[in-house]
């Protein structure tokens, strides 16, 4: 259309082609190679990790531990070790466990438990504990971390009562029921050991640890499946006692029972409708394993068929049983009143 000038409207005017339009050819041929292999998940650097490859090296150069330290003894490791735990059932990568509250942190290090990082509240109430944690961590290299409140709840776990201190420790390394048994013999001492039959809560783990602890007992025993480990909810219940008791995991509970009994320790399992009662036990004064059964269920019945005798509590009429932490400590207690007896 043109406009009353003779001359075409502005905007309407159609430009012609400039040519055969070029066709796709080779355009998509990069597109179509491919891309190159995935990299591994270590040497991604935005991947965890890629992440903590990174971190390792850096704790490497910057003079740190080798991920399996050896002790000053030569008794090999103790506890928690760095690297892959000896529970198959754990996954790989980072499996360190928090270590929280003042006592809890202060037995770790007292022990020299293998550490990498203590983190520890900003303005924390200084008291003689956290004095000695920071007086230990700092002697033994180890980082030490000031981070504020909220951080610090993150890293010790919705649940946690850290008291302001939380200490990253490797996991934990298992001994061998029978190397326990055999260490325990050769240092002169009567065998008295724990062992958790289906018993999941570590709570529980952490007070029966606690009391072995208190009562002269040589070691838990847990089995590797259907079984708490000891995770950092079970040391911190056991209140720094974990550092000094060892714990030892049976591939094979009963089969391990059965072991044991072969080299004369003798196998008590508890249950309230047990035909040996625990006051005035005349097994006190052997090699004994007590084993602990689980709240709901108790003893399993290939364990049962093991035990040598089945202890039970007195307990008043009407009143529910004993959970497994107090029956383990009611029991230990009674072994190490009647075993004090003997020995005057």
């Amino acid at each position: 259309m043109k406009n009353p000038a003779g001359k075409p409207r502005a905007g309407a005017v159609r430009k012609g082609r400039k040519g055969p339009q070029v066709g796709s050819g080779g355009q998509g041929r990069q597109a179509l190679e491919g891309k190159k292999p995935t990299p591994k998940a270590e040497d991604r650097p935005y991947h965890p990790a890629g992440k903590r490859k990174a971190a390792q090296e850096r704790y490497a150069a910057a003079g740190g531990r080798p991920k399996t330290e050896r002790r000053p003894d030569g008794q090999g490791t103790r506890g928690f070790e760095q690297g892959r735990s000896s529970r198959s059932s754990r996954k790989q990568g980072d499996e360190s466990e928090m270590v929280t509250g003042r006592n809890s942190v202060l037995e770790a290090l007292r022990a020299k438990i293998p550490a990498s990082t203590l983190y520890i509240a900003a303005r924390i109430e200084m008291d003689d504990r956290v004095k000695e944690i920071l007086s230990l961590a700092t002697g033994r290299g180890i980082a030490v971390l000031e981070v504020m409140r909220p951080e610090l709840d993150r890293l010790a776990g919705r649940d946690s009562v850290h008291q302001g201190l939380a200490l990253k420790v490797p996991p934990y390394e298992y001994a061998h029921p029978l190397e326990l048994l055999e260490l325990t013999i050769s240092r002169g001492h009567k065998p008295l050991f724990v062992a958790l039959d289906g018993i999941t809560d570590p709570r529980n783990l952490g007070a029966i640890i606690r009391s072995t602890a208190a009562f002269g007992g040589h070691g838990v025993i847990v089995p590797q499946r259907r079984s708490v480990g000891v995770t950092a909810s079970a040391w911190k219940t056991s209140a720094g006692a974990a550092a000094r008791t060892p714990v030892a995991m049976a591939t094979n509970l009963t089969q391990t029972l059965k072991a044991l009994k072969e080299r004369g320790v003798f196998v008590l399992g508890l249950d309230g409708g047990g035909d040996v009662s625990l006051p005035g036990l005349e097994l006190a004064d052997r090699p004994i394993v007590v084993v602990v059964g689980s709240e709901g269920k108790g003893l399993s019945r290939l364990v049962t068929e093991t035990c040598d005798a089945i202890v039970s509590i007195p307990i008043s009429a009407g009143t529910e049983s004993l959970n497994a932490g107090i029956a383990a400590s009611v029991t230990l207690y009674e072994i190490s009143k009647l075993r004090a007896a003997a020995r005057s």
